[in-house]
Order: structure tokens, then sequence, then C-alpha cells
């Protein structure tokens, strides 16, 4: 009887274990890409799925289209996903889940993997070659523009120290004709006062001048008495 009721009392416990095991939330799987994320049309590529969890069944998935599903069961933690001779149409963002064996609760969704399908023309080296194109271009071009900058500010600066040194120069030039001309004003007064004098003066010089010439001229009168002395005489 005892032997019965623990027989069913373990029984209740591994189902309850089990069925909490089943409704418990899965931790989500990881997904790679082999060999890269990156490839080009008409190639191959493997989308890998891991998880922790061992006899499981794995789908993979693409979000841009809900009908995509593949389903593979594995013994042990990953599944491998091969995908031949791709075309841009199979590029996208794809993710994968899991579930228990037995349950038909899927996992949370793993990490998106973008799949980036390029042409022959376009791959990773033809893209390495565009760029080091544009840098040995924008590389040429800003050499060009510092080689013109160059003399176009050497030839500013001199034509703006030529302007500086005509402006000094007219400078000097004005500053040493400036005390010449006042000069001139000065000594024009001058000039205009011995000429604006007192014609009077000039008058009475020109008389005590002309007055011993005068004076010479004009013979000295004989007093009357030495006349008749004279005649007596005689």
């Amino acid at each position: 009887m005892v032997i019965g009721f623990l027989s069913l009392l373990c029984l209740g416990l591994c189902l309850d274990c089990d069925h909490e095991q089943k409704n418990q939330k899965l931790p989500k799987p990881s997904i790679s890409a082999l060999p890269r994320s990156v490839v080009e049309r008409s190639s191959n590529v493997t989308l890998k799925c891991q998880c922790h969890v061992q006899n499981v069944t794995f789908m993979l998935g693409k979000l841009q289209d809900s009908g995509y599903e593949k389903e593979q069961s594995s013994a042990g933690h990953d599944a491998e996903f091969l995908l031949v001779n791709l075309e841009p149409k199979n590029a996208g963002i794809y993710f994968c889940a899991y579930k228990i064996t037995g349950s038909h609760e899927w996992s949370e969704k793993s990490e998106h993997l973008q799949l980036v399908v390029t042409d022959g023309h376009d791959g990773p080296g033809a893209s390495s070659i565009k760029t080091d194109t544009r840098i040995i271009f924008v590389t040429t071009f800003s050499c060009l523009i510092i080689f013109l900058l160059f003399p176009s500010v050497f030839l500013i600066y001199r034509c703006t120290q030529h302007d500086s040194s005509h402006e000094e120069a007219n400078k000097r030039t004005s500053h040493s004709e400036f005390p010449q001309q006042e000069a001139s004003d000065l000594s024009r007064p001058e000039r205009v006062s011995l000429s604006t004098k007192d014609p009077q003066e000039g008058t009475y010089a020109d008389l005590n001048m002309k007055a011993p010439s005068e004076a010479a001229s004009v013979p000295a009168e004989e007093p009357p008495g030495s006349c008749e002395c004279a005649m007596l005489t005689a």
C-alpha cells in the first residue's frame, strides 16, 4: 500500500517536471553564416544554428518571407542549412529557432543575420577598388587645390605690400611738400606787408636823399659887398 502510494507520487512529480520543462521559455539560439554573410552570385553559403539543448528540431526562417521555413532535427546542439546557387532574391534577413522533441512550442528567435548576395563585378574586391579610387581622386584634388592656393596667397600678399608701400610713399611726399607750402605761405604775408607800407615813407626818404644833391647843384650866393669890392679894385 505504501509502496504503491510512493510510486504514484513519484510518477506525478515526474509528469509535473516534464510539463514545466515543456512550458518553460527556451533561450534563444544563435545563427552564423559560413564562410561569410556577404557572398557572390551563384555561390553557396551555410547558415548554422546552435543552442544549448540536445535532441531538438531547428527551424530556419526569413524575415521578409513568412512562407519561408525550413526544419531540421538534430541529436546534438546545432544544425546546418545549406543554401546553394544563390541569387539576389535569396538575400535578406534570416533567423532560426528550435523546439524540444515532443513539444510544439518554439524557442525565442535568434538574432537577425543579414545575407548579402552581390554580383561578380560588385563584390568586396570591386568595392575596395572603388574606395581606393575615390581616396586617390580626393587626395589628388586636395593636392591640386593646395598647389593653386599657395601662389594665389603669395600674389595677394605681394599686391597688398605694393599698395601699402605706394601709400607710404605718397604720405612721405605729402609730408615733405607740406613744410615748403607752409614756408611759402608764411613768406607771402611779409611780401604783402612790405608792399602795403605807407607810400609817404618812401617819399620822405627820397626827399631826404635828394636834398643834399640839390644843395650841391645850387651855386652859393655871394654877398653884395664882395662884388663892389671887386669892381673897385679893378
